[in-house]
C-alpha cells in the first residue's frame, strides 16, 4: 500500500480538515515528527476522504453513504493502524457520514 507523507511545504494544498488534524497532532505529542508513523496517511485513506467530501458536497443519497461507511469500516478492519494521521482521518470521515445520514 502506498503512502502519502504530508511534509510541511505541501501541507498549505492539503483540505483544512487534514491540516487541522495534522496540526493537533503536533500540539497534543510534538515528537509525533520525528516518527513517521504518525504522519503519513495511505492513497487508500486519502481516496476515501476525497470521495466522501465530494459525495458530501454533491448530496449523495443515503445508500450511496452507506457504502462508503462499509468502505470505510473494511479499510479501519483490514489494513494496520499505526498510522495515527490514517486512523484519525478515517475516524473524521466516519463521523461526517454518520452526521449526515443521521440529519
Amino acid at each position: 500500500m502506498t503512502e502519502v507523507l504530508p511534509c510541511e511545504e505541501f501541507i498549505q494544498l492539503l483540505d483544512d480538515d487534514i491540516v487541522s488534524l495534522t496540526a493537533l497532532m503536533r500540539i497534543i505529542n510534538p515528537k509525533c515528527r520525528c516518527d513517521s508513523y504518525n504522519i503519513l496517511i495511505t492513497q487508500l485513506t486519502l481516496s476515501l476522504y476525497l470521495m466522501t467530501q465530494c459525495q458530501l458536497k454533491l448530496h449523495h443519497s443515503v445508500t450511496s453513504l452507506t457504502q462508503t461507511l462499509h468502505y470505510i469500516k473494511l479499510v479501519q478492519i483490514k489494513h494496520p493502524r499505526e498510522y495515527t494521521l490514517k486512523q484519525l482521518t478515517l475516524k473524521l470521515i466516519e463521523r461526517k457520514v454518520y452526521l449526515t445520514i443521521s440529519h
